[in-house]
């Protein structure tokens, strides 16, 4: 199984178009992104927010 990154949104980006071949990949990415975020200095009004779903699910399988 394979999975992907969807927008909070519903839009659509580079980090969208991504697959992973685990949950623990996608998780780790997304870590990495978020990683120099600081609590006191962050905007969160402008942050994209991302659920991790496999590709087989309704939420993820959209573009497949």
């Amino acid at each position: 199984m394979t999975y992907k990154l969807v927008r909070i949104d519903g839009k659509e980006d580079n980090i969208t178009k991504k697959v992973f071949i685990d949950f623990d990949s996608a998780y780790d990415f997304l870590e990495k992104v978020y990683k120099d975020i600081c609590c006191s200095d962050a905007d969160y009004g402008d942050m994209n927010y991302y659920d991790i779903v496999d590709n087989k699910s309704p939420k993820g399988n959209d573009k497949e």
